[in-house]
């Protein structure tokens, strides 16, 4: 698909069919994500698969945006590995993990995968529900998946502002 296709088409897939992600396709989700850039090549990612009924219970406990999906990916990182920078107001950790997300969830639109990215959970509670180190902080959790027939996107999903309102040339 070309890319232009692959971010107009993309959306938030809020319902999900019974159907699995093949391992194959998840593995090149997740290379998209490993390639992706992190500040000082520091690689502090750290991706969770979880599929298994515990773990799939255990982001039912702390979210309600699992929509079906039967995969679901728990992005991470370690933050005692980030770039501090020079201000020392900002570490590198949570814009990376979101570039690292980012690159995932167009892979997945890539391979005919529906996604959708889940802020709505409590990290601290599903750190603790999947035994996950104290140095790891969860930035997001993607469902992963194919729609059901009626996982549409949301009426105002194409709806976007015009380049003038949201760029400034200078």
């Amino acid at each position: 698909m070309e890319f232009m296709d692959v971010v107009k088409e993309r959306y938030s897939c809020k319902k999900y069919s019974e159907k699995m992600v093949d391992k194959d396709i998840i593995n090149n989700i997740l290379e998209a994500g490993r390639l992706a850039p992190t500040a000082k090549n520091l690689q502090e990612q750290k991706v969770y698969v979880l599929q298994s009924e515990e773990a799939l219970a255990a982001v039912d406990k702390v979210t309600p945006c699992r929509y079906g999906a039967r995969t679901v990916l728990a992005v991470a990182y370690d933050k005692n590995n980030v770039y501090t920078y020079p201000d020392g107001k900002r570490e590198s950790g949570l814009e990376d993990a979101t570039i690292i997300a980012t690159h995932m969830i167009l892979a997945a639109a890539n391979f005919g995968v529906d996604s959708c990215w889940i802020n709505n959970f409590k990290p601290d509670e599903l750190i603790k529900e999947l035994s996950l180190p104290e140095n790891e902080d969860i930035l997001m959790l993607m469902d992963l998946g194919y729609a059901a027939e009626e996982g549409k996107p949301l009426p105002n999903h194409f709806s976007r502002k015009p380049l003038e309102e949201t760029v400034r040339w200078m």
